[in-house]
């Protein structure tokens, strides 16, 4: 399902949050539901409908939307003459619109094309390209020092095409999953890599199945780079050698898992390759020298060495983000958001006081956070409220207030909140950049002073300096920053930011409360 909607995205040329659309609906405590994809689409500010139309109106439907076929979702692409699906078991295929329109329930989601395309569509494009880079430089430098000839040239690409090979493998088997590859190894129904890769709890040992071509390839290719001509005389014999490990493999795929994997027969095929390659040359020998066996050896043996070390932490980096998502999935339950929220004890004159205010104010979630100069917490809490609020505008209400004691003339940074709401009264459209220039750019105290020199502080703004500490008091808010949902306190235990995983929530929240009140 992932895959799909991630096509679905660079159809519409949003490549550039395939990855968090991946982060948020794999943590979403609703997956792999219809709604962890709205609601994901939702907070990346994606425009998107789910709703259910009628069969006739097929025609005025965008040229690509995700549908329900036959109790799946899939991927659809309208042409004139026919309909392209795209499902998760048995990949891309055209059928006519009547076909279509038997099976289909009406359910669709759309997503309003992005016009606007940023620079991360061309990064996501060519961002693999670094790791190719040291590869080729190896490559040339091998040719620049050594003299290649046909046979050494051969060994070279075969081994090199077995060790991009081998790599996917490996990619498979720690199950990092990549769309290409899979679909290569599920071209029938007789073909599935993973069940192969798996067999026998191969994983369990200290060097499996699938890192045996990994071992081969890489010390073979990098033998050659180092010694052309020697080095591929001695993978040639190698290679002749592990044609009965080539027929086991075969045999165990057809006999005993009868399924059959691409990747390893590609694997065997080289092997095989270089075996007659190496039959077939005038090299055909059992002699070996030292010079053509040693590069060989050392290769393996520093390739054995660091992928034994680094295979763990791959594995360990891949538990953790695995365990990170079931976390984030058990933190984003609203349930539990809402049992960790506690009601502001004196919820009375709180209406009545008069911060800085940004958004829409009849947003369904009402944001208030209070926050003192001096903090240096509230500096991050600040830039998280203004940024939910730039994110989504129409549905969250910031109202900032501050924490200081009218009385205390020892405080320097007193004049900082005089002059926000000094500025905030006098000149409103001046508030965003001078609030910003204290808890964003962190402007200093003098400098800050010097920029903002407003007029006099008049009586109001010290009255309801005095009415937010007062109101602060008397809830026993003795620290910043404190903040404040719904006229609830935003638990700890969660970052701000993490307030945009709950949007639809409390629009649900207030709309019901809405309607028990209109009952």
């Amino acid at each position: 399902m992932l895959k799909l909607v991630q096509k679905f995205l660079l159809i519409n040329k949003y490549s550039e949050v395939k990855n968090e659309f991946k982060d948020l609906f794999l943590s979403h405590p609703n997956y792999p539901s219809l709604f962890a994809i709205t609601d994901s689409l939702d907070l990346l500010s994606v425009e998107n409908a789910a709703v259910r139309v009628s069969k006739e109106q097929i025609e005025n439907l965008p040229s690509n939307f995700l549908a329900y076929f036959k109790e799946e979702l899939i991927l659809v692409e309208r042409a004139k003459d026919f309909v392209r699906i795209n499902t998760i078991k048995k990949g891309s295929q055209k059928i006519s619109y009547d076909s279509f329109l038997l099976d289909w329930n009406g359910v669709i989601v759309a997503i309003e094309p992005n016009n606007v395309v940023g620079r991360d569509s061309f990064r996501d494009e060519y961002k693999t390209l670094k790791y190719y880079v040291p590869l080729f430089l190896l490559v040339g430098l091998s040719f620049f020092y050594n003299a290649y000839n046909l046979f050494s040239s051969l060994f070279l690409i075969t081994s090199l095409l077995g060790l991009i090979v081998s790599v996917f493998i490996v990619q498979e088997k720690l199950g990092l999953k990549s769309s290409i590859i899979s679909k290569f190894c599920n071209l029938t129904p007789n073909t599935s890599c993973n069940s192969v890769l798996n067999f026998d709890g191969s994983g369990r040992k200290w060097v499996s199945f699938s890192d045996l071509p990994l071992m081969f390839f890489g010390a073979s290719f990098l033998a050659i780079l180092i010694e052309p001509s020697d080095s591929s005389i001695f993978i040639g014999f190698l290679s002749l050698l592990a044609i009965p490990v080539v027929v086991t493999s075969i045999w165990i795929q057809k006999f005993e898992i009868q399924k059959w994997c691409v990747m390893c027969l590609s694997v065997s095929f080289l092997i095989l390759v270089q075996s007659i390659i190496w039959f077939a040359s005038d090299f055909f020998t059992l002699s070996f020298s030292i010079d053509s066996v040693f590069p060989f050896v050392f290769s393996l043996g520093f390739l054995g060495a660091f992928w034994l070390a680094l295979k763990p932490i791959i594995k360990n980096m891949l538990n953790v983000n695995s365990d990170l998502k079931e976390l984030k999935k058990f933190k984003r339950n609203f349930s539990l958001l809402n049992f960790l929220s506690q009601k502001v004890p004196y919820t009375s004159d709180f209406e009545d006081l008069r911060g800085l205010n940004f958004g829409n104010r009849n947003a369904a979630i009402k944001l208030a956070i209070i926050i003192s100069p001096s903090c240096g917490h509230c500096h991050k809490s600040f830039q998280d409220a203004f940024d939910l609020v730039l994110r989504f505008p129409e549905k969250i209400f910031l109202n900032v207030l501050f924490n200081v004691n009218p009385d205390n003339v020892d405080n320097p940074y007193k004049i900082v909140v005089e002059r926000l709401l000094t500025i905030n009264r006098s000149t409103p459209g001046k508030t965003v950049e001078a609030i910003s220039d204290w808890h964003i750019k962190k402007m200093g105290l003098k400098k800050w002073l010097k920029k903002w020199n407003a007029e006099p502080v008049g009586l109001i703004i010290n009255q309801e300096i005095q009415k937010q500490y007062d109101w602060c008091s008397k809830n026993n808010f003795n620290y910043t920053p404190v903040k404040i949902v719904n006229e609830k306190i935003f638990p700890n235990e969660y970052e701000l930011n993490e307030l945009k995983y709950f949007l639809n929530d409390f629009v649900e929240e207030k709309e019901i409360e809405v309607l028990e009140k209109i009952a």
